[in-house]
């Protein structure tokens, strides 16, 4: 078998990304020769799983691939400067230099000054042992401590000179070393490279397709919306993060939200008893009912439960890039456009008091993508320029996308709740009545002339037992409620002018027999 040493390229030609991994595939044509021969392929990610490792050869060629597999070289990085360093990182390395040679030369100073403290010490303890024996050497004694005093202060001035040109290239250097780190990336200390044992029965041309999975790869879908007028247009992109260690350059990408890394055991059956036990008198006598909240889909099917990803609705979604696209190796963040699409917009002024007092624009259309619209961020765009982000919720092809632009801030909306309770005497049946009192304002511009409808949403209880019945008091609200659907939403479309004050009232009753209880 013949091995060849040189190292064939093999780039990547297109990635398959799902939430957390991407299934990368490389295709190029290779000459083959008669007989068994290993060959060298690469670089490739040192990350790549070796038992996702799959190659073929095309079919029109007599030949069979054998083995392979993944090898990993170390190849550390030299302390020296390399030759393919950049201009940044020479900088730093010359910084470097410098800043140890400043740093020897303050040692030196340092040790000079300290030998300097000692002979000035030396010396006066030489004047004290002189006038004490009688001897007296005025001139020498005043000679040697202005010399000494003279090469402290000399070297004193000297060492805080260098301490502050020190000082001046570590600022310098860090500086440098945080752009290196912002700007370059280390490159990986190991380098993995494929071994393909071939054999041919006759020498020729055979296309060869490889395919492994790599980790360190992750996409998040985005939109953009852009509101002109009476038309929306809705821009789906895709943001993509990779560190696998290889760039991808002009590559097919296809984004998927199929969730590999969970298991597809199926979930463990327990033991669920059943017993039925007769009530009793008591039991039999009272009707125990309970007040609770129901959150009310409107669209698209129930998300599953599962681990933080994309929300794809439960079934898996692929979505293809139109264009080939290159992702760099650094770990940051690259938009991706997908699907682009501009439909006619319901615009309305929208608003829930028992939630919130703000007042909404709420921007309706149709999903006219072709595609299933996943749940992720969306940049809003009025003709004032960009006013906000908001969310997008799943959304099915053909189905309408609902999203708001902010509230308004010359609107608002004040809510007063009232309650009352009576007791009829022979039938023991107790009505409770509520009262909601909605006070809505405008305040506008001098400029300002036209009216605006607001779309003001509360709600009432909805019964699902007999014993309990709810009845909306038509007589008692003013105006009249517009439309009152079957999940107890009651709507009102309200027209306030310039400046203008409504106020809308709903009342309706809750009537219990007497043998409820808990209401």
């Amino acid at each position: 078998m013949s091995t060849s040493s040189e190292l064939i390229p093999l780039p990547v030609t297109a990635v398959t990304c799902t939430e957390d991994r991407a299934h990368v595939e490389r295709a190029i044509v290779l000459d083959l020769r008669a007989g068994t021969q290993r060959l060298r392929l690469g670089p490739v990610s040192a990350l790549a799983v070796d038992r996702t490792l799959h190659a073929e050869l095309t079919a029109g060629h007599p030949a069979a691939v054998l083995d392979a597999r993944i090898v990993r070289d170390w190849t550390p990085r030299g302390p020296s400067p390399a030759d393919d360093d950049s201009a940044l990182r020479r900088r730093a390395t010359a910084l470097e230099e410098e800043r140890t040679a400043l740093e020897q030369r303050c040692d030196r100073l340092r040790t000079r000054l300290d030998l300097l403290g000692r002979l000035a010490a030396d010396l006066l303890r030489e004047i004290g042992e002189g006038a004490g024996s009688g001897e007296a050497e005025r001139d020498r004694w005043t000679r040697e401590l202005d010399r000494v005093d003279d090469e402290r202060d000399s070297n004193g001035e000297r060492l805080r000179s260098v301490e502050a040109e020190s000082a001046t290239v570590l600022a310098e250097l860090s500086d440098v070393q945080r752009a290196v780190r912002l700007s370059e990336t280390e490159p990986a200390e190991l380098v993995g490279h494929i071994e393909l044992t071939v054999h041919a029965s006759a020498a020729g041309q055979a296309g060869l397709r490889l395919s492994h999975l790599t980790p360190c790869a992750v996409w998040r879908p985005a939109y953009r919306a852009v509101l002109d007028g009476e038309s929306l247009t809705l821009d789906t992109d895709a943001i993509v993060w990779q560190r696998t260690g290889e760039d991808w350059s002009n590559v097919r990408l296809t984004l998927s939200t199929a969730r590999s890394a969970r298991g597809a055991e199926p979930p463990r059956l327990g033991e669920d008893r059943l017993t039925l036990t007769d009530r009793s008198a008591a039991e039999r006598r009272t009707v125990h009912v309970d007040l609770r909240e129901e959150e009310i889909a409107d669209l698209g099917p129930v998300p599953v439960l599962g681990p933080p990803g994309v929300d794809d609705g439960g079934e898996v979604r692929v979505l293809h890039s139109p264009a080939p696209v290159s992702v760099p190796a650094d770990g940051r963040a690259h938009r991706v456009p997908l699907s682009s699409f501009t439909a006619a917009a319901r615009s309305e002024y929208a608003c829930s008091p028992e939630l919130s007092p703000l007042v909404s624009q709420v921007v309706r259309c149709d999903n006219l993508s072709g595609h299933a619209l996943l749940a992720g961020p969306v940049d809003l765009v009025r003709g004032s320029g960009f006013s906000g982000r908001g969310t997008l919720d799943f959304t099915a092809p053909g189905a309408p996308v609902e999203l708001a632009f902010g509230s308004r801030d010359d609107h608002r909306v004040l809510r007063e709740a009232e309650e009352t309770r009576e007791t009829a005497g022979l039938t023991q049946r107790t009505v409770l009545t509520r009262t909601v009192r909605l006070h809505l304002s405008r305040f506008s511009a001098p400029g300002e002339h036209d009216d605006r409808v607001v779309v003001v949403r509360e709600r009432v209880p909805v019964s699902e037992v007999s014993a309990v019945e709810v009845r909306l008091r038509r007589d008692g609200c003013s105006p009249a409620p517009d439309a009152v659907d079957a999940d107890g939403i009651v709507r009102w479309n309200v027209p306030l002018a310039p400046g203008g004050r409504r106020t809308v009232t709903l009342v309706y009753d809750v009537s219990a027999s007497g043998k409820v209880t808990g209401l």
